[in-house]
C-alpha cells in the first residue's frame, strides 16, 4: 500500500505565525521599524520577480520591458505603504488576507467553473465572489466604525449616513478584491512562464514572498493613489 504523503499543514501554520509575528511587531512599533518591514519584503519580492521573469524563456527585449514594469509596480507598491498612516495599511492588509480567505473557502466549498484554467486552475468564479464578499464585510465594518465616531463626536447625525458608509465600504472592499485577484494571476501567469510553482522555497510551507504579496501589490497601488487624490498627506 502507498503512504499517503505527509500532510504540511502544521508546517505553514507554523511558518503562518512566525509571518504574523513579525509583522504584528512592525505595526506595533510603527514609524521606521514599519516602513524597513515594508522595504524588506519589497526587496524580497523584486528578487523573486527578477528570478520568475528569467526564467521566463521570453526575448531579451521582453525580459527587460518587464523588469523595468515589474520594479515600477513593486516600488509604488512600497511607496504606497510607506506612505500612508499605519491604520491605512492595516486596512490595505486586511483586506488581502480577508479576499485570500473568502476565496479559498468558497472555492472549496461550491467549487464550479474556473476562471482561467491555463493559468491558474484552482481559482473559480465562486472563489472571486467569495473573496469579494468576505473583502466587503472588513471593508465595510471598518467604515462603519469610522461613520460610528463620527457621529459620537457630532450628536444627531443622521443615522442613515452610517449606513451608508457602510454600503460604500462594502463596495470598496469588493471591489480591492478583484484587483487582489488580478495581482494574484499576474503571479500565477509569471510563474507558467517560468515553469515553477512557487516563487522560491523561502518560507516553508508556503512558497515564496511574492506568493505572499501578488495580491497586495495592486492593492497598495490604489489605496496610494486614492489618498493622493483625497490630499493625503496634505488633507
Amino acid at each position: 500500500m502507498r503512504a499517503k504523503p505527509k500532510s504540511d499543514f502544521s508546517v505553514r501554520l507554523a511558518s503562518a505565525a512566525v509571518m504574523l509575528a513579525i509583522a504584528g511587531i512592525a505595526f506595533y512599533f510603527g514609524g521606521l521599524l514599519l516602513d524597513g518591514f515594508v522595504v524588506l519584503v519589497a526587496i524580497a519580492t523584486w528578487g523573486e520577480f527578477i528570478r520568475l521573469v528569467s526564467r521566463t524563456g521570453a526575448s531579451l527585449t521582453m525580459r527587460s520591458l518587464g523588469l523595468i514594469a515589474g520594479t515600477a509596480y513593486i516600488a509604488g507598491a512600497a511607496l504606497a505603504l510607506v506612505t500612508l498612516p499605519a491604520l491605512l495599511v492595516a486596512l490595505v492588509v486586511a483586506v488581502v488576507i480577508f479576499t485570500d480567505t473568502g476565496a479559498y473557502a468558497a472555492g472549496r466549498t461550491f467549487g464550479g467553473p474556473k476562471i482561467a484554467p491555463s493559468i491558474s486552475p484552482s481559482k473559480t468564479w465562486a472563489g472571486l465572489l467569495g473573496g469579494m464578499a468576505a473583502a466587503g464585510l472588513i471593508a465595510g465594518a471598518a467604515l462603519g466604525f469610522v461613520g460610528m465616531a463620527a457621529s459620537a463626536l457630532a450628536p444627531g447625525q443622521d443615522t442613515s449616513l452610517r449606513w451608508g458608509v457602510v454600503g460604500i465600504g462594502a463596495a470598496i472592499g469588493a471591489g480591492l478584491a478583484v484587483a487582489a485577484q488580478a495581482g494574484d494571476f499576474l503571479e500565477s501567469w509569471l510563474k507558467r512562464r517560468a515553469g515553477v510553482k512557487d516563487s522560491s522555497n523561502l518560507i516553508p510551507g508556503h512558497g515564496g514572498v511574492f506568493d505572499r504579496t501578488d495580491g497586495l501589490l495592486p492593492v497598495a497601488i490604489i489605496a496610494g493613489l486614492a489618498a493622493y487624490v483625497a490630499g493625503w498627506p496634505n488633507a
